[in-house]
């Protein structure tokens, strides 16, 4: 049995439910509101230090931080880890890619829509927010013109991390009806056997 330490309604977190119960899974799943200071706790920085969720732990003890490297460890040797090495490059590729030019972006535009206040000084933010995601979502539409999914061969943890926060990106002031090929691919995603729909009112940003 394996524990999460997450939010559910975070896209960073949502991503291992997603995926243990594509694999069908048994799993154990600890609610850390860490938008109010839960994982700031003695108890919890003791098991990541970094203060942040999601996190997985072992029966042995053993824990493992930042969604990705989650989703790799729990996607080893099951089908959304492509055997051949180009393709399972290219699933990297576009986690990378979602970290580094998706999330920042697109995840921080939901936030700060949802949960500020409309006086907020961080909506000054949005302009900027809104103009990087838009980036992101032509770059993944342009690629899923002419594919199912991101890689060859069907869905992969690069679909899984990307689609957790694309699906909401509406919360955040993006407008999905613009980029056909990802909402076509949003649909898929979602007709993947075993798929679960994100659950709960609260968001908040893992690693």
């Amino acid at each position: 049995m394996i524990t999460v330490y997450g939010l559910k309604a975070s896209g960073n977190c949502y991503k291992l439910q997603l995926l243990l119960e594509l694999l069908g899974r048994r799993y154990r799943w600890v609610d850390v509101d860490s938008a109010n200071g839960e994982t700031r706790t003695p108890e919890f920085l003791a098991k990541n230090p970094n203060g942040k969720v999601p996190l997985l732990e072992l029966d042995d003890g053993r824990v493992l931080a930042e969604s990705n490297a989650i989703l790799c460890w729990l996607g080893e040797g099951t089908p959304f880890v492509p055997v051949d090495a180009w393709r399972r490059a290219q699933m990297l590729q576009w986690m990378f890619f979602e970290q580094y030019s998706h999330e920042p972006y697109i995840a921080v535009a939901r936030f700060i829509c949802r949960w500020l206040a409309a006086d907020h000084p961080r909506r000054a933010e949005l302009p900027r927010l809104r103009e990087r995601g838009a980036q992101a979502l032509a770059v993944m539409d342009q690629h899923l013109r002419e594919r199912d999914f991101f890689v060859d061969g069907g869905c992969s943890l690069a679909d899984i991390a990307l689609f957790a926060y694309t699906h909401v990106a509406a919360d955040g002031g993006f407008d999905l009806d613009a980029y056909p090929a990802v909402s076509a691919w949003l649909a898929r995603v979602r007709a993947t056997p075993g798929f679960v729909a994100m659950d709960g009112p609260e968001d908040s940003r893992g690693g």
